[in-house]
């Protein structure tokens, strides 16, 4: 009984972490994108200064093709998701040390909800 209950507080809290997400505005994220499109393209192959978000969702991080990553990336095993990325965009540094990317993160939690809706739709 106590096992049963436990999983079901957990998808609840699980569903509500992952609503925020789904809350984000992703026009509203397009404007914080500004901030990325300097060092990242969403075209498919097409690296900057950082690599393409093309394809984002679900890649393993340090994998897009033609792009030098640090050692942190190339061996941080994780895909990327809304978890992950919530991480990173609020400290690269801190969510994978040893990594190359300059940018301090985004210090508005709106700001992260609403980027992760754009890049939803936007790195497919």
């Amino acid at each position: 009984m106590r096992k049963s209950l436990g999983l079901a507080a957990a998808a609840v809290v699980f569903s509500f972490a992952t609503a925020a997400f789904a809350d984000g505005d992703a026009a509203k994220g397009q404007k914080v994108f500004m901030k990325c499109k300097t060092c990242h393209s969403l075209e498919a192959g097409k690296n900057m200064v950082g690599p393409s978000l093309h394809g984002l969702f679900g890649r393993k991080a340090g994998t897009a093709a033609g792009y030098k990553y640090s050692d942190a990336l190339k061996n941080a095993n994780i895909q990327w998701d809304e978890d992950h990325l919530e991480n990173w965009l609020k400290n690269p540094k801190t969510a994978f040390p040893g990594n190359k990317m300059i940018f301090v993160g985004l210090k508005k939690e709106d700001d992260i909800e609403n980027l992760i809706a754009y890049l939803k739709t936007a790195t497919k």
